[in-house]
């Protein structure tokens, strides 16, 4: 068994753990906000990524994590949850998101997969320390007006060095996906897969 990524479009993602705990990333697009949370990470407070109060069902204990939490003290915190380890990284460097208040996020579960989610931003100095991390996923964003392109994502992705690479926030937010079939095709990175919006993935 392992866990299931539902991607909900835009830089919206749910995760169904083997346990059945529920973390929602970036509330904002799509549909499958059903599920009662137990976990919600949200990188920045842009509108297009706090839109908690889509997850009307909370399970008793539920946390919240924003990037105000997640860097805390200007040092980026980490969360030993049990059912998953969450660790804040580094994101922004451009013009609309400083990086002392945005974060990307690692999920580790328990059976080793390893799961970053860029969050809004462009490259890194970090960025280079996480290919020794070997990475299974990468998540990254490529709008190419708020954020890095496609291209300069496509090098982040071989400076990362993840197993599999999906591209994501692919666009401004211009219609109901959040999603750009050119540019995800495009993106090139190790391992790529395409994720359109509604479309599940087991993270093996």
């Amino acid at each position: 068994m392992a866990a299931t990524l539902l991607y909900q479009g835009h830089a919206s993602v749910r995760i169904v753990t083997v346990d059945k705990k529920v973390i929602y990333i970036d509330p904002f697009m799509g549909d499958g906000y059903d599920l009662p949370a137990d976990l919600i990470l949200m990188t920045h407070d842009h509108y297009d990524h706090v839109q908690d109060k889509l997850i009307s069902k909370r399970n008793d204990g539920c946390r919240v994590i924003k990037w105000s939490d997640a860097l805390s003290g200007g040092q980026h915190n980490d969360y030993k949850l049990g059912y998953v380890h969450v660790e804040s990284v580094e994101a922004g460097y451009n013009k609309n998101h400083d990086a002392s208040e945005c974060v990307g996020f690692i999920l580790t579960f328990p059976d080793g997969i390893q799961v970053y989610f860029s969050g809004d931003t462009s490259t890194t100095p970090h960025m280079t320390r996480l290919e020794s991390r070997t990475l299974d996923y990468a998540f990254l964003c490529c709008d190419g007006v708020y954020n890095m392109n496609v291209d300069e994502a496509s090098r982040c992705a071989k400076i990362i060095g993840a197993r599999h690479n999906i591209p994501y926030h692919m666009e401004p937010v211009k219609d109901k996906t959040g999603f750009d079939i050119k540019v995800a095709e495009r993106f090139d990175g190790p391992g790529k897969i395409i994720l359109r919006p509604g479309e599940e993935l087991e993270l093996v």
